[in-house]
């Protein structure tokens, strides 16, 4: 029976993932407007301002300080999950379908739980490594689809290579969560933000309308900020395996989405319905054809 406190890292890793996994239909629908890099490095700008705001609440927290010994895992962390992954992401986002990006996206569970035993040692029952298991090939199965084109294996690549690069980021922040979560957002947060708008800016990106960066910096706020910090709490009190199984949850948040909102281009209906043009059509068929005029009619 687990604990308060294990229960409570559940529903703080599932809260992340769902924030996370509705995230993907907005983001594809801002590229139509925004360069993968100035909209990363937006969507970052709105987690530091959404975790900038909430500061004045914490002043008095008793959470442990960043310390100078940290620097090299928090770059670490700042340079996989905030600056390339996400660019990657939103890369692979504009080459594939919504659905196929979102079951991809399962791929940084099972990463992340690979690196955590391999490298950092975890433990994972057989249930888990199961899981795992079953997304592991679902994804090669996408990949390897002899329909995809050119572009949707690109794609495909670069989503893949996103999940691999959180899951380092996550099994380095699993490292750093004795320290206070909310700094380590805040700093990863600011520093991807800069980094990437800064970057964008050097390849002359175009900047987007203020709709498009309000509706980023919105989408940044809750599915990056709050996101990101939630999960920075489920790693803390479940470790980076047993939550890498919770937040496998994410893609399948933005999967309802999907048809709509990302495009797939194998749907067979339209996702919303002239219901006037329908009801038109239906009575065309209903109404009967005139009969043809004889002469006997004349007569």
């Amino acid at each position: 029976m687990p604990t308060p406190t294990v229960r409570r890292g559940f529903a703080f890793g599932l809260l992340a993932a769902l924030l996370f996994g509705a995230s993907t239909p907005f983001a594809k629908r801002l590229l139509d407007n925004a360069s993968p890099q100035l909209l990363a490095g937006l969507l970052y700008a709105g987690a530091f301002l959404a975790l900038v705001a909430a500061a004045p609440l914490r002043r008095h927290s008793p959470e442990a300080r960043l310390r100078t010994a940290d620097l090299p895992r928090l770059a670490g962390l700042t340079a996989a999950g905030g600056v390339l992954a996400p660019v990657l992401l939103l890369i692979g986002l504009q080459r594939v379908t919504g659905t196929t990006a979102s079951l991809l996206l399962n791929l940084e569970g099972p990463l992340t739980l690979l690196l955590g035993i391999v490298v950092f040692r975890e433990h994972l029952s057989r249930r888990p490594a199961l899981g795992a298991a079953v997304v592991f090939a679902g994804a090669l199965v996408l990949t390897v689809d002899p329909h995809l084109g050119a572009n949707d294996a690109i794609g495909a690549l670069c989503i893949t290579g996103a999940c691999a690069l959180w899951a380092v980021d996550n099994n380095l922040t699993q490292s750093l969560t004795t320290r206070d979560p909310f700094a380590i957002v805040r700093v990863k947060a600011g520093a991807a933000a800069l980094i990437n708008l800064l970057v964008a800016t050097m390849l002359g990106d175009a900047r987007p309308a203020f709709t498009v960066i309000v509706a980023a910096l919105a989408l940044g706020a809750m599915s990056y900020g709050v996101s990101i910090v939630l999960d920075a709490y489920a790693l803390r009190i479940l470790g980076a395996a047993r939550e890498a199984a919770v937040f496998a949850t994410a893609p399948f948040a933005g999967l309802p989405r999907s048809p709509c909102a990302l495009g797939s281009v194998r749907r067979s209906r339209p996702c919303r319905r002239n219901r006037h043009g329908d009801r038109r059509r239906a009575h065309a068929r209903r109404a009967p054809r005139p009969r043809a005029r004889t002469h006997a009619d004349g007569a």
